[in-house]
């Protein structure tokens, strides 16, 4: 029964990480102004938190885990390995989506005062946004689910980082279909539905990767887990914060990203 706690509470924060898409949606819907300082210091915040917590807890969770079967030396190399490999899957879902319809394009709340143009290009520039999204989050959402089945305080916190980062997404999603369509509704489903993926990946996750879980298993997993959130930090968040707003907003949240995450996880020691 505590297992399967575990397993609903790592669930739940993976699908509130997802569904934020769907709050990005909303916001561009019901406010006239984007506050892109904000937005600049919440992004910068996110990737703070994702890359304090990558280096300082799952990197080295990872490599004590793999420690146990392998030995120091053999532990060390094959956590350097996966947390490069976790770096390279990413890069790979980034490669194969083209540039036009990337979802790393930002947009502004202030675009959906535009008529709609019934353009097809721009139609099909939002379903693939969607696309995009949804398939950049399907490792996000085991990232999330593992770190929280591990650890639950360290799964609220991702969750939260992730939330963060997801929201300009279902923006990105909102605009090019509004203003091709003027159709509000739609608009917001496929920003929802894209945010879906995170909890589609905790499910596959868990029932491929569960039953064969082990300290070997659990130490690639989670190296893995590292270098995901270390790339979306690094070629998403932070170059999103400085499109939005100033540079500087956007360290300043960086660091206090880290500092919260720091203080968090001192709490827990």
């Amino acid at each position: 029964m505590e297992n399967f706690n575990a397993v609903l509470i790592a669930f739940g924060l993976t699908l509130f990480a997802g569904l934020s898409t769907g709050i990005g949606s909303a916001i561009a819907f019901f406010t006239k102004h984007t506050n892109t300082k904000f937005l600049s210091v919440a992004l910068g915040f996110s990737a703070g938190v994702m890359i304090y917590v990558s280096f300082v807890e799952i990197f080295q969770k990872a490599k004590e885990s793999l420690i146990i079967p392998l030995g120091e030396m053999g532990g060390t190399t094959l956590t350097v390995i996966s947390f490069f490999g976790g770096m390279l899957v990413i890069a790979l879902i980034d490669k194969f989506i083209p540039s036009a319809e990337n979802p790393h394009e930002i947009h502004t709340v202030e675009e959906l005062d535009n008529k709609p143009v019934r353009n097809k290009k721009l139609m099909r520039m939002g379903v693939f946004t969607a696309l995009a999204i949804g398939i950049h989050n399907f490792p996000e959402g085991l990232a999330t689910f593992t770190a929280a089945l591990e650890n639950p305080s360290l799964g609220i916190a991702i969750a939260i980082a992730i939330a963060i980062h997801n929201i300009p997404e279902g923006i990105a999603v909102s605009v090019p279909i509004v203003f091709a369509t003027g159709d509000r509704k739609k608009a917001f489903r496929l920003s929802f539905l894209s945010g879906l993926a995170e909890p589609v990946g905790a499910i596959v996750g868990y029932l491929v990767l569960m039953p064969l879980m082990s300290p070997l298993t659990f130490g690639i997993l989670f190296a893995g887990v590292a270098g995901i959130m270390v790339f979306i930090s690094l070629d998403e968040l932070l170059p999103a914060a400085r499109e939005y707003g100033e540079h500087h907003l956007s360290i300043y949240g960086l660091i206090s990203g880290m500092m919260v995450m720091a203080a968090s996880l001192l709490m827990f020691v």
